[in-house]
């Protein structure tokens, strides 16, 4: 019975990688197609497998097993560490070549593409041809690939993913069978061939295109037979539902929201409708990234640094158009040298106010090429502004100090770039202050490549502050509040001249300081024989106990 109330001329493919993580280690690793390997998860103190290759598979291993019980299945597993950036990476790629079917294409999951077909699926030969072409490319680059089209997002991804597979066998008692452990469902059911060792179905050639494909406007016949995890619920609510007897979405259809809502909370409902078409569910496709790079390739090898500051001097205006059509500054820039012995070497700049001219760029390059090896020369140059921000056009106002307050503002952005070019940008900071009566904390440091000057004055201390301020340090002293006349400090005996004080500060009641628990202070600036001039504070004790100790030296 076709869907009310859904609009039909949408259609969705779903695309699930379910080895995404072997399938990349194998693309790179030819030697292990044939040995059984596993990609490991680290959580916590707990080592288990996300994904696993057929062969491990046929052996008993699955993913979410714990890597030391599938050892004990198979001495001979191959595991290498899972490694979440190279896997987002390669599914960005994936999302790319997709883009040959859609130019609607988005990431879903970890391990998944949505592909919105509405008016292209024809261009392929139809839908079934599509998913034959799909399937061809994806054995081409050696991954297992699992399909699903629809009129809704939520359906083609259960279609994907549990559509043509067996349901969880019950128990004489009505709970799943795959809900018990695993060493008690070999007394309950038979157990499959690939579960007995035998070879592992593969997922993107087990099933037909009929399972696949929902006819439009039949969502809601086609995922009726599906488990309600099919509905993208965790496996707590599918445990709990399947308690309660109702397995498949089709148990769900007659079931008042209300009391579906009460029981397992408003997801279980927006889910249903998600899939049902009831409720819309946007998908947005993933935006191509921004890319500023351009090469240089020569006849002959180069290795004069004149001739790589000249090649650079024809990169650089060519990398900055681009930059500004895109109405962007570059904070850092990249140079790739390739040499002719095959060796790349990279000379990067950063920059401590985006830039989108030449001049500003080539300065800090001047001061890195000279540790470039040319070896036997150098084949090509590549330019690429590796790190990009927007930049807003100003309208520049107040006459001639106002525009000499700019240059000097940046000439100052510029010579932090220099310096930055030698020590690094991170090791260039600037102070602002902060809003706290503690005097370790009035002020705050910021990296200069990163943050402007001060606009709020620097509040004036009530008193004088000492030039130089280190951490607290003890003074063996009488525990006397009123100044000592004679007091220990780093060793040496010191002798008290004159005392100006009190200030009393008090903690931070709002913060557990460790440094302040020794509670209110009353701060004493202390000329001594030796002609130090100290600041001097006695503690009144607080969580732990108080005393005299110096925390500054005005000089």
């Amino acid at each position: 019975m076709p869907d009310l109330q859904r609009d039909t001329s949408r259609r969705l493919l779903s695309l699930w990688f379910p080895r995404l993580g072997v399938d990349r280690i194998r693309r790179h690793e030819q030697r292990f197609w044939d040995a059984p390997l596993a990609v490991v998860r680290e959580s916590g103190n707990l080592r288990m497998l996300s994904s696993v290759s057929p062969e491990a598979q046929a052996k008993g291993l699955f993913p979410g097993q714990s890597l030391q019980d599938a050892l004990s299945l198979c001495s001979s597993l191959i595991t290498r560490l899972e490694d979440p950036t190279k896997e987002a990476g390669f599914l960005t790629a994936l999302r790319r070549w997709a883009g040959k079917f859609s130019p609607w294409v988005s990431e879903q999951g970890r391990a998944g593409l949505m592909i919105d077909l509405t008016g292209c699926a024809h261009l392929f030969g139809g839908e079934e041809a599509l998913l034959q072409i799909v399937e061809a490319d994806c054995l081409d680059l050696g991954l297992e690939v699992s399909c699903g089209i629809a009129d809704t997002a939520g359906a083609a991804w259960a279609l994907a993913r549990y559509a043509g597979r067996e349901m969880a066998v019950t128990g004489p008692n009505g709970d799943a069978i795959d809900q018990e452990a695993r060493a008690t469902r070999s007394r309950a059911v038979k157990r499959r061939n690939w579960e007995r060792g035998g070879a592992a179905p593969r997922i993107a050639t087990s099933r037909n295109a009929a399972q696949r494909i929902s006819p439009p406007g039949q969502v809601r016949h086609s995922i009726a037979k599906l488990p309600v995890a099919a509905l993208r619920l965790d496996d707590a609510a599918s445990a709990a539902l399947a308690r309660l007897g109702l397995r498949r979405v089709e148990d769900l259809y007659g079931m008042p929201r209300a009391a579906l809502a009460r029981r397992f909370g408003q997801h279980l409902v927006r889910r249903l409708d998600q899939a049902l078409g009831l409720e819309p569910e946007p998908i947005s496709p993933a935006r191509a990234p921004l890319h500023f790079a351009a090469r240089l390739s020569f006849p002959d090898p180069i290795g004069l640094e004149d001739d790589i500051m000249a090649g650079l001097d024809r990169l650089l205006p060519v990398v900055c158009d681009k930059l500004r059509d895109k109405g962007r500054g570059a904070r850092g820039f990249r140079l790739e040298l390739r040499r002719a012995d095959g060796g790349v070497q990279q000379v990067e700049v950063g920059l401590a106010r985006p830039a989108d001219t030449p001049d500003r760029v080539r300065a800090l390059f001047a001061l890195k090429i000279g540790v470039v090896d040319p070896g036997f020369g150098i084949d090509l140059l590549r330019l690429e502004a590796c790190e990009s921000e927007p930049v807003h056009a100003v309208q520049h106002r107040g006459g001639q100090d106002a525009a000499v307050e700019r240059t000097k503002s940046t000439e100052l952005d510029d010579l932090i770039g220099r310096i930055g070019a030698r020590v690094g940008l991170e090791a260039i900071t600037r102070q602002h202050p902060a809003d706290s009566h503690v005097p370790e904390k009035t002020s705050k440091t910021l990296a200069a490549a990163w943050s402007g000057p001060a606009d709020t004055p620097w509040p004036r201390p009530s008193r004088p502050r000492p030039l130089i301020l280190f951490r607290s340090e003890p003074v063996l002293a009488a525990p006397d509040p009123t100044p000592p006349a004679t007091f220990r400090w780093r060793g040496r005996d010191f002798r008290t001249l004159c005392a100006t004080g009190p200030e009393r500060i008090a903690p931070e009641w709002w913060l557990d300081d460790p440094e302040w628990r020794t509670g209110v202070r009353d701060y004493w600036r202390v000329d001594t024989d030796r002609g130090y001039r100290l600041w001097l504070y006695f503690a009144h004790g607080g969580i732990t106990s108080g005393g005299w100790f110096a925390q500054g030296d005005y000089g």
